[in-house]
């Protein structure tokens, strides 16, 4: 029951990877693909009914994880403290770029929301992809199950870590390029004319520079963190997610190159799920790796009462189900507004 509860916290992260990942591969692209006001606006339209409903996976996640492993997330929320204050910021910057660019005439004020919308979007992806690597590097948890980590130390992975040092830069910079390709492979999917021309010019050279900073990012976690090696030999069927992930990426680039836009974007989708059921087989049965194992919380210290997970499985289920009709109502509805 326990492991079903770590599973169902990886599937909700990955809704947030796949969906809130798109709008952010998209702002990353803004400024990029776009050379007048007719174009911004055809991007905005492509993700402004959808970014709001995408954050809720977000939100979701952290209700799981507080429903089946509150002593993680008790954890997790001190120790990341810096790194979450900033992050609620640049999601608040996110959604101003967003909005409030429609509620202006004056060109500056308009240009101002449109560069908070693309660095916002960017410094995101990179923190997000940070975190990311801190977790499966493992966060310098003590004795007492806490830890603090500063922004920086000596960019080494030693006993004591700071958030950014060199394997969790290159974590940041791989979402960085992850969620470009994916957002590339949706605007392409989405758009029309010079906007959809430039995406699927992008895409092609972000999806190889995807392979290669995954294949660099995955010895480099052997080097960081010995336990991540170990993991995947002792769970050989583990393997199967770094499998996916490459041939989702190279079917992303095959689609494309067919013309099967929407066919290619879902390639995606699938290698950015199995990139991160990599990380999860990587660190189980750990939900906080330490850099000390001696120190690492296991799921089955961090869990709840057996009892509350069954109860709280039959509340989850049927909310999580209703959150995917949802989802698949709103993506057929703004494909075809008759419906």
């Amino acid at each position: 029951m326990i492991a079903l509860w770590f599973c169902a916290l990886v599937f909700m992260l990955g809704g947030y990877v796949v969906l809130g990942g798109t709008d952010l591969g998209v702002g990353i692209l803004y400024l990029f693909v776009t050379r007048n006001e007719e174009e911004r606006s055809q991007i905005i339209g492509s993700i402004r009914p959808l970014w709001k409903p995408n954050e809720v996976w977000l939100v979701a996640a952290g209700g799981t994880m507080f429903l089946a492993f509150p002593t993680a997330l008790a954890a997790s929320f001190s120790g990341f403290y810096l790194a979450l204050t900033i992050v609620v910021w640049l999601i608040a910057f996110r959604g101003l770029g967003l909005e409030l660019r429609y509620q202006t005439a004056e060109p500056l004020w308009r240009q101002f929301w449109d560069v908070s919308l693309w660095l916002s979007s960017l410094l995101l992806s990179l923190f997000l992809g940070t975190a990311l690597g801190n977790v499966v590097r493992g966060v310098p948890l003590n004795e007492k199950g806490v830890f603090f980590e500063p922004l920086w130390t000596d960019f080494r992975v030693g006993a004591e870590t700071g958030l950014v040092d060199w394997y969790t830069i290159i974590a940041g910079i791989t979402a960085v390029i992850a969620l470009a390709h994916h957002g590339a492979l949706w605007l392409n999917a989405r758009t029309t004319g010079p906007v959809q021309e430039r995406a699927n010019r992008l895409a092609a050279p972000l999806g190889i520079g995807v392979i290669l900073l995954l294949a660099i990012l995955d010895l480099a976690s052997f080097g960081a963190r010995l336990e991540f090696r170990d993991a995947l030999r002792d769970r050989p069927w583990g393997l199967l997610f770094p499998g996916l992930t490459l041939g989702g990426l190279i079917a992303a680039l095959v689609l494309r190159q067919r013309s099967k836009a929407d066919h290619a974007y879902l390639a995606s989708c699938l290698a950015l799920f199995a990139a991160l059921g990599t990380a999860a087989v990587g660190i189980f049965p750990n939900i906080l790796p330490a850099r000390n194992p001696n120190y690492s919380l296991p799921i089955y210290d961090a869990a709840v009462s057996p009892d509350g997970l069954v109860t709280a499985l039959w509340w989850w289920i049927p909310g999580v189900l209703l959150v995917i009709g949802y989802f698949i109502f709103i993506h057929r509805r703004i494909r075809n507004p008759s419906l």
